[in-house]
Order: C-alpha cells, then sequence, then structure tokens
C-alpha cells in the first residue's frame, strides 16, 4: 500500500534515528501508538509498513521526535547511538528468519471491555490459524493433513481454555500441538494419507518441498521454527524439546541437506524467502472459528458420553460378578491320577480244549487230602 499525501513517513532508517535521537526504545514507541514492540522494529527494517489508525500515529510521533531533532549531519560522531548486543542479535533473526506469509500477523491492542472466553478464542484462531496451516503444509505436503492438524490443535485448545488462555505464549501453545498433530507417523496407516497429494505446479517449489520432506521430521521443524518463523535458537530447542547444541545441529544438518540439492538456497535469507513462497502458492484457508468450537464441542461430547457408558459398563459387570460369586470358599475337586498296572477286563467267553481237560480232571481228583479239603457231614 502507497503512503497517504496526509500522513508522509520518512525512510526506514530515518524512523529508527528519530526514535534513538530522543533515547526511546522500541517498547517505548509501541506503548505511545499502540502496537507490540516487534511491529515497531518490522516498521524501522523496513519489513512491514503501518496501516490506517496505526500509520496516522505513527506518522504523528515522528513529526513530534523531528521537530527538535538535528539531522544526523548535525550531530558529531561521537554522540551516535550504538545498538545494543541483543538489539543486533535480534535484527539479524529479523533478517534471516521471519517471514510476513509464515509469521503470524501483527497483534491488534487489547479491547478496554473483557472479552468472553469463546471472543478470545476467536481472536487467538484469526491471529494465528492463516500462517499456523502454511507451516503445517510445509511440514507435511498435504493441504488436508495441514488444516486438519490446525483444526484439531485449536480443538485440544478449545478443551483446556483456562489453561491456554493464562499462558504466556498461547500461540507457541496451539503451534506445539499443530505441529506434533501433523507429525505424528500413525498418519501413514490411514487410508485418505496413503497416497501424495498433487505437487505443485512450479518446478522449483516442487524441488524445494520434495527436499524438505526428505529431511528427518526433527530437522525438517528445526529448519522452519528458525529459519521459517524466525524463533531464536533457544526458543526452537525449547519448542522441540532439544537442548540448544542438538538444535543447532539439526539446523546445520538441514540447511546442508537442502543445499546439497538446491545449491541456490545455501544462503539463509535466500532460503527464507523460498519458504515464503513455498507457502504461499497453494490455497490453504483455515475453517472459521465458530466451527471450530462447535466440532471441538460435540466431539468431546462425543468421547464424554463414551467415557460414562464405558464406566457404567464396568459397574454393571462388577456388580453382576459380586452377586453370582460365591460367599464360602469351595475346595477345588483333585485332578484324576492315571493308575498303571490294571489288567484289562475281559469278556467271559467259551472254554478251550485245555480248559475244558483241566476243570475235568480237578473234578475228578481226590475230594480229600492235603491238597484238597472237604467238609465232613454230621
Amino acid at each position: 500500500m502507497t503512503q497517504s499525501p496526509a500522513s508522509p513517513l520518512p525512510p526506514p532508517k530515518e524512523r529508527r534515528r528519530l526514535r534513538e535521537a530522543r533515547s526511546l526504545t522500541q517498547a517505548q514507541v509501541a506503548t505511545e501508538v499502540g502496537v507490540s514492540r516487534e511491529t515497531v522494529r518490522s516498521w524501522e527494517t523496513g519489513r512491514t509498513t503501518p496501516r490506517g489508525r496505526k500509520r496516522e500515529a505513527y506518522a504523528k510521533l515522528l513529526t513530534s521526535l523531528g521537530e527538535d531533532t538535528p539531522t544526523e549531519e548535525q550531530l558529531p560522531a561521537e554522540a551516535a547511538v550504538e545498538d545494543t548486543a541483543q538489539d543486533r542479535a535480534e535484527d539479524t533473526a529479523e533478517i534471516a528468519g521471519l517471514a510476513a506469509m509464515l509469521t503470524e500477523p501483527e497483534p491488534t491492542p487489547p479491547p478496554t471491555a473483557p472479552l468472553t472466553p469463546a471472543q478470545a478464542f476467536d481472536a487467538l484462531y484469526a491471529f494465528c490459524a492463516p500462517a499456523l496451516v502454511r507451516q503445517a503444509y510445509l511440514l507435511t505436503g498435504r493441504r488436508e493433513l495441514a488444516r486438519e492438524a490446525v483444526e484439531r490443535a485449536f480443538q485440544f485448545a478449545w478443551q483446556r481454555w483456562p489453561e491456554v488462555a493464562v499462558d504466556r505464549d498461547p500461540a507457541g501453545w496451539v503451534r506445539s500441538v499443530a505441529y506434533e498433530y501433523a507429525l505424528s507417523p500413525w498418519h501413514r496407516f490411514r487410508p485418505r494419507y496413503r497416497h501424495p497429494e498433487p505437487p505443485p505446479p512450479d518446478t522449483s517449489d516442487r524441488a524445494l518441498l520434495t527436499a524438505l520432506l526428505k529431511l528427518p521430521p526433527s530437522y525438517r521443524r528445526t529448519l522452519l521454527l528458525y529459519d521459517g518463523v524466525g524463533l531464536g535458537l533457544a526458543e526452537t530447542a525449547a519448542e522441540t524439546e532439544a537442548s540448544t547444541p542438538a538444535a543447532a545441529n539439526r539446523l546445520l544438518h538441514a540447511r546442508e541437506a537442502v543445499a546439497a540439492q538446491l545449491p541456490d538456497l545455501s544462503d539463509p535469507t535466500e532460503l527464507h524467502r523460498r519458504l515464503t513462497e513455498l507457502a504461499s502458492t497453494g490455497r490453504l484457508h483455515a475453517a472459521k472459528p465458530p466451527t471450530v468450537r462447535f466440532v471441538g464441542e460435540r466431539r468431546t461430547a462425543f468421547w464424554t458420553r463414551t467415557a460414562i457408558a464405558f464406566t457404567v459398563a464396568i459397574i454393571g459387570a462388577t456388580t453382576l460378578t459380586l452377586r453370582v460369586a460365591p460367599t464360602h470358599y469351595e475346595a477345588p475337586v483333585p485332578v484324576g491320577e492315571r493308575v498303571e498296572g490294571v489288567p484289562a477286563r475281559v469278556v467271559q467267553g467259551a472254554l478251550s480244549e485245555e480248559e475244558v481237560a483241566l476243570r475235568d480232571r480237578l473234578r475228578s481228583g481226590m475230594t480229600s487230602g492235603p491238597e484238597r479239603l472237604a467238609p465232613l457231614s454230621r
């Protein structure tokens, strides 16, 4: 957007010089204008341009600062204000990492009236969802999965809204959940995600996306957070649950792997620009906040009813078991043992010739004697 003649703005370097000439910090200027410190830094680096009422307030403030401020030629060389080490590091990180398409939009000043939980959730969703969908697309290469990951992350945030609302970085909380869901290895077993989506039409975009998807998930996530979103190394290590040296090694190896396939992207600044262009090629739109809240509430109600039904079933089964269970101890019936040596049972049959001869001989034998006892008659 071109600058309005009614509120002209000096060049970005002049904006910074006017602030430093009055010994003001970026936080003080942000408080006067009603924006965040990162927004003022982006205005002074020329990455973004203020618009609307913010532009009018910023132009008025710069005009008041420049009324009694000497020009740069009038200042002695030793009076120039030096940047602190922290400011220089932050400026370098801004140039190397942040992108208008990958980072979240500029935060709006808080309203005077307190917001309801639904209004606060909708504001956070509008603040983060569009950028998060583009980031999830770079992580997965799938548009539908990117949208699903962001919606699930915000549904989970709505379930834990009291915790998320008081978090120091709600956007980072949601981003971490969305990244974890998008990089879950279980998606490969889902039928809808077994086949790859059509690649980007542009050859260079297709090559960059292929190089990104060949990286291990942890390397891909570290590269996106540092060179895409613009987080510092310590913040990147904390979000990826790794130590700072480990995050630095992942970042270096990821850059080397991408540069090996695409030598033109060996420069981090060029890599940052190409990530921004790749994320902006696809039509990635998130659902409306009320829809996300409604679906999340319906899913929560479904699983709540399921848990209640399962609990009732367990209670019923336990009660039935207690009703039919014996009230005294019953000794178990011992297991039968096999008895060896018992002759097999045979059926009585006709006598053989030898057996008949033996029977006749015994009958015709002596009726008395030592071998046979016979009863005496009286």
